[in-house]
C-alpha cells in the first residue's frame, strides 16, 4: 500500500516536472540566450553595450518579450528564476554592480 502511494507520488511528480518544462519553450530558449551571452561575454564587452544600450532602441522581439513579462507574473518569475543567478554573477565579477 505505502508503495503504491509512493509510486503515485512520484508519477505525479514526473507529470509535474515535465508540463513545467514544455510550459514556456520559447521563454526557455530566450533565458538560455542571455544567459549564454553574459557567460560567454567578457566584462570589457558587457560594459560596452552596457554604454550603447542606453540610448539604443530595443528590437521588436525584444519589445515584445518585455511586454509578455509585464503581464504575465508567473512566466516573469520562470525568466528571472532561469536568468538571475548566472546574469548577476557576471555583473558582480565584472564590477557592474558592488
Amino acid at each position: 500500500m505505502n508503495k503504491r502511494i509512493l509510486w503515485s507520488g512520484v508519477a505525479a511528480a514526473l507529470l509535474f516536472a515535465g508540463a513545467a518544462i514544455a510550459q514556456y519553450p520559447l521563454l526557455d530558449m530566450a533565458a538560455s540566450d542571455v544567459v549564454a551571452h553574459y557567460q560567454n561575454a567578457s566584462c570589457e564587452q558587457l560594459w560596452q553595450e552596457r554604454a550603447m544600450r542606453k540610448n539604443a532602441p530595443k528590437s521588436d522581439r525584444e519589445q515584445e518579450m518585455i511586454r509578455m513579462l509585464h503581464e504575465d507574473a508567473s512566466m516573469r518569475g520562470y525568466f528571472i528564476g532561469k536568468v538571475a543567478a548566472p546574469v548577476v554573477g557576471k555583473m558582480f565579477e565584472c564590477g557592474m554592480i558592488p
